[in-house]
């Protein structure tokens, strides 16, 4: 894992002092080492800030191919590259280095951009092509590694971190749209940041750019079946063989490393299958770390801890309070470089310092599987009104009746309210209303009544949804599939890529220099797990029943029976006088928050005033907006950001 820079420029050459200072901005994602390359007329450079994981004394990037006519940086692991590597050898390509980036350089010699097809990992990568005179990016299947591009003057820039383009002289400015639609999506648009002119490379994603022209194409999707083309059912043992396979090579490909490997473990479904399935193929205790957090309704950490003694593992709680959530809420804000919606981020950022500092610099994580497998609550809402094929009807009517239950008890907070006028665009494309979409336009209700004159004027008949909706292929992507599984590709190009592998995964991760390695997102895996009918994935009130399967006979009785509990931290609102609480009060009256262009100061200072009475759900409802201004706050003072609405 590591950081880079690239610049093309089309007139003028590159100066080699803001080349060196755009990839010292990266320093974070790689301290092992820092080189740069230019070429000989100053218009083509490269930078790169080395994580050594891979050939620890031979990797150093940029690298380049026999005759130097190629030369590339990498950021990410490709697994099963020594098989690749062999093939090549045998072709007549002659590799420099034991690294497993060298590989993209030869593929890339046999098969131009369509290497990216023969590549398994996580990735992205920028290479220059001499003889073409073409910069060729690309970014993994699902968005696990960010890749950042900005076209200023007469120079594309591209970089791993919005933070190095500013470094390089690109202007840091908010992107006003962007900003509105996070708050109807929690997330910008999936090519979007909140960055004005600054853009992301979508997952499945490559580019060609040459000195006049940058262009996009899509090399991989997900292609959920359709409803007509789903294979027949077979029985329950042998998806569960299927998927069990899938998952051991997936989890023994990501061990091989030269450095120790470690692992994150919750108390979840997830994480524990990976410990269990990881530790009966090494000879040796992996080293587990967890978060255990001050408040017991959100630690996990005695779970977790019966897990790792059952796996044979070694076991490391690492302890998290509201006052630490406090104090390094703005570096993670920094490193994240968007808005915060819970304070999980800041946990996982404290996680893998503490990881980097007991010595380890990679780990598995159980990121993903939510994703592939259907796990979380909203899924499950989305089978029992929309997609009950192969269950029990007598089993989806006691699931429903306990729905609707817990939700007079909760006095409607649990289940979104699908009738929201803002649904409406989404029902007449779709046919239904995803529960996560339904719920983030009540959450925007909340935060459109926050918005200053100007800012609601200025963005007023504006659809969030549509937009969404638009930039996607939905003729070829969701048209005629299961809603769940539209469902779950319509999560998978929104709080994916942008939210649980960023927010929660690479920013935090890379935040101290550790590379996270996720066996859920090998892409055969997925690609097998994407053509299982809905039952595998849900049954009854049992999310991840494939899964839940194929592991059970590493995992304690306590995780095989628990549902899933979305990994969140103790909101900023749950105890009052807490300095949480207060940063969040304290930040919120301050000039820094009236300097913002998107708030109306006076409406924040009221809704402030009221929270000490109101009921502890109405005020961790009202947590993730309050986070969100407050990650506002800090990118303005962090980056000095500028502002411009018509």
């Amino acid at each position: 894992m590591c950081g880079f820079v690239a610049l093309l420029s089309k007139e003028g050459p590159i100066s080699p002092d803001v080349l060196a200072g755009a990839t010292r901005a990266l320093h974070h994602r790689g301290p092992d080492a820092q080189r740069y390359w230019l070429r000989g007329d100053g218009r083509v450079g490269l930078g790169h800030a080395r994580l050594s994981i891979i050939d620890l004394s031979t990797g150093d990037q940029p690298l380049t191919n026999e005759d130097e006519s190629l030369r590339v940086v990498v950021n990410g692991e490709l697994y099963d590259f020594q098989r690749i590597r062999r093939e090549l050898e045998e072709r007549g390509h002659r590799f420099r280095t034991r690294s497993d980036s060298e590989i993209v350089l030869h593929l890339y010699e046999e098969y131009g951009p369509q290497c990216l097809h023969h590549l398994r990992g996580e990735f992205a990568l920028v290479l220059w092509d001499e003889r073409n005179r073409l910069l060729f990016v690309a970014r993994d299947r699902f968005g696990i590694k960010p890749l950042f591009y900005a076209r200023h003057g007469d120079t594309l820039y591209f970089a791993s971190e919005a933070k190095a383009l500013f470094a390089a002289g690109v202007p840091a400015r908010w992107d006003h749209e962007s900003v509105f639609q996070f708050h109807h999506l929690l997330n910008p648009l999936q090519d979007r940041t909140l960055f004005e002119g600054i853009h992301q490379v979508p997952p499945g994603h490559y580019g060609l750019a040459t000195e006049g022209q940058f262009q996009l194409l899509k090399y991989w999707d997900f292609d959920y079946p359709t409803e007509e083309t789903q294979a027949a059912p077979q029985e329950t043992e042998t998806y569960v063989e299927r998927f069990r396979t899938a998952l051991d090579e997936a989890i023994r490909l990501r061990l091989h490393a030269d450095v120790p490997v470690g692992m994150y473990l919750s108390g979840g479904l997830d994480s524990c299958a990976v410990l269990g399935l990881a530790q009966r193929q090494c000879g040796k205790p992996i080293h587990a770390f967890t978060l255990g957090f001050d408040r017991p309704e959100y630690d996990e950490s005695s779970i977790a801890e019966e897990m790792a003694k059952k796996a044979g593992a070694r076991f490391t709680p690492i302890p998290v309070r509201q006052e630490d959530l406090a104090d390094h809420f703005a570096d993670a804000v920094w490193h994240g470089e968007s808005f915060l919606i819970n304070a999980n981020s800041v946990a996982k950022f404290m996680l893998s310092r503490a990881v980097r500092k007991a010595g380890y610099k990679v780990v598995l994580t159980g990121e993903g599987s939510d994703e592939v497998l259907a796990g979380y609550p909203h899924f499950r809402r989305d089978m029992l009104l929309h997609d009950k094929r192969g269950q029990d009807p007598a089993a989806i009517e006691r699931a429903l009746e306990e729905l609707r239950a817990a939700n007079q008890v909760s006095r409607g907070t649990l289940l979104p309210d699908a009738n929201n006028p803002e649904n409406a665009s989404i029902s007449r494309v779709l046919g239904f209303v995803p529960s996560f979409l339904a719920s983030f336009s009540n959450i925007a209700t909340h935060s459109r009544g926050l918005f200053s004159q100007r800012f609601a004027t200025h963005f007023a008949g504006r659809d969030a949804y549509r937009l969404f909706l638009g930039g996607l292929d939905v003729r070829g992507q969701l048209t005629g599939r299961a809603p769940v599984n539209q469902s779950l590709y319509l999560w998978s190009k929104c709080g994916l890529p942008n939210y649980v592998l960023s927010l929660l995964g690479d920013r935090m991760e890379m935040a101290n220099s550790i590379e996270g390695r996720l066996p859920f997102l090998d892409h055969p895996l997925v690609e097998l797990a994407r053509t299982f009918p809905i039952s595998q994935k849900i049954r009854g009130t049992t999310e991840k029943y494939v899964l839940r399967e194929a592991a059970r006979p590493v995992l304690t009785d306590a995780v095989y029976r628990r549902q899933k509990h979305p990994f969140m931290a103790p909101p900023s609102t749950l105890s009052q006088g807490s300095r949480f609480y207060e940063l969040v009060q304290d930040s919120l009256r301050g000039p820094a928050f009236r300097a913002l262009p998107f708030y109306e100061p006076q409406k924040v200072l009221a809704l402030l005033d009221r929270l000490p009475g109101m009921d502890l759900p109405t005020r961790n409802a009202l947590d993730p907006i309050l986070l969100a201004a407050l990650s506002a706050c800090v990118l303005q003072q962090r980056f000095g950001l500028q502002s411009q609405i018509s």
